[in-house]
């Protein structure tokens, strides 16, 4: 059964180029170790919560935009090794490397997790 990995981000919004640059280098090492789809998504009709929502979760200002992306893979197996080769190629590949492709957000504030669908539709 898929699985997905999930992320929610805040981004300067004068980085969004350098972050669709950045989301293009590394997201291509995600499909060569398994992964079927990526989506990045850049915030755009993203209310504001009385109690919670996206920018509380990361700590957005505002001068960023929130920025929420997913990784489906064919299953957990193929998720487990292809994410134990993208964190090996931290150290190999230039495109993991955080000085040729830094990370154009706040990665502490990045929030993220593995999850198993349990309803899907499709058309």
């Amino acid at each position: 059964m898929t699985y997905v990995d999930g992320f929610v981000i805040a981004v300067p919004k004068a980085n969004k180029d350098k972050f669709i640059a950045h989301a293009r280098t590394g997201d291509a090492v995600f499909m060569e170790h398994g992964a079927t789809r990526i989506l990045e998504c850049w915030q755009d009709d993203v209310p504001e919560g009385k109690q919670t929502d996206f920018f509380r979760a990361v700590a957005c200002k505002d001068d960023e935009a929130v920025v929420f992306s997913w990784i489906e893979w064919p299953d957990k197996e193929t998720r487990e090794k292809g994410m134990a080769a993208v964190m090996d190629g931290m150290n190999t590949d230039p495109r993991m490397d955080p000085e040729k492709n830094p990370m154009p957000f706040d990665g502490m504030r990045m929030i993220y997790g593995g999850f198993q669908p349990i309803v899907t539709l499709e058309g």
